[in-house]
């Protein structure tokens, strides 16, 4: 689990709010894989609709403008940003593990689904409950961010998004399918790219550094698939 700050932020937060603001809402289980549409109770933009074809290259022109999202997904694909809300009666979705494998709508393109990313649009202020829940081995971790924050996890963990009782919640959701499939070599791999980064800030590029660089890029073309 990693939280990347201020994805969007000032006026791009902004205007992506306004276009997902004007958008027309569906039942969330148009994209929903057999066990979770038991589970799912949300709202969603279709993703052929304007709103969510405009705000999904908002989105992503963000992403690739984000270094620390590059450095701990590793992306080789992005599923095309798809937006929920929970709100009234469409207000929660039951634990459930995200589909392995997507289809790209348009494209016929399959691809792996090795990282979630929930992009937050609500400020926690604008709701009450909502908290995305993460299974992991430390237990079940609430994540509620301020709006232009992004939580980015495993895409096979069980998750669930607990009732919104006062407001709402709305988002943006996607999946990464990364050059590094396996999550404990990403994981190995960004510790020693933040420890080279905290090294070259303080001394430079010495050897050292140079060396562990080196370190890191070959451990890259040993674990990726490009």
């Amino acid at each position: 689990m990693l939280p990347i700050r201020e994805v969007l932020s000032g006026s791009a937060l902004q205007r992506c709010r306004e276009i997902v603001a004007g958008g027309t809402w569906a039942d969330g289980r148009i994209t929903a894989g057999s066990q979770s549409e038991k589970t799912k109770n949300n709202l969603q933009l279709p993703e052929d609709s304007t709103a969510a074809r405009q705000a999904a290259a908002m989105v992503l022109d963000a992403l690739s403008a984000n270094a620390m999202f590059f450095t701990a997904a590793l992306p080789k694909r992005i599923f095309p940003p798809l937006f929920n809300c929970y709100t009234g009666g469409a207000n929660a979705f039951g634990p459930h593990i995200d589909n392995a494998m997507r289809t790209i709508s348009g494209t016929g393109q399959r691809m792996r689904t090795d990282l979630s990313a929930t992009l937050f649009l609500s400020d926690p202020g604008e709701y009450d409950g909502g908290e995305l829940v993460i299974d992991n081995a430390g237990g079940a971790q609430p994540v509620k961010l301020a709006a232009g924050d992004m939580i980015l996890y495993p895409a096979g963990t069980v998750h669930r998004v607990l009732p919104v009782t006062r407001g709402a919640r709305i988002a943006s959701f996607f999946w990464i399918e990364s050059m590094v499939r396996d999550n404990e070599q990403r994981r190995q791999l960004l510790d020693l790219d933040m420890a080279i980064l905290e090294l070259r800030n303080s001394a430079g590029d010495t050897p050292a550094v140079v060396k562990l660089t080196g370190c890191y890029h070959n451990l890259l073309r040993m674990w990726a698939e490009a």
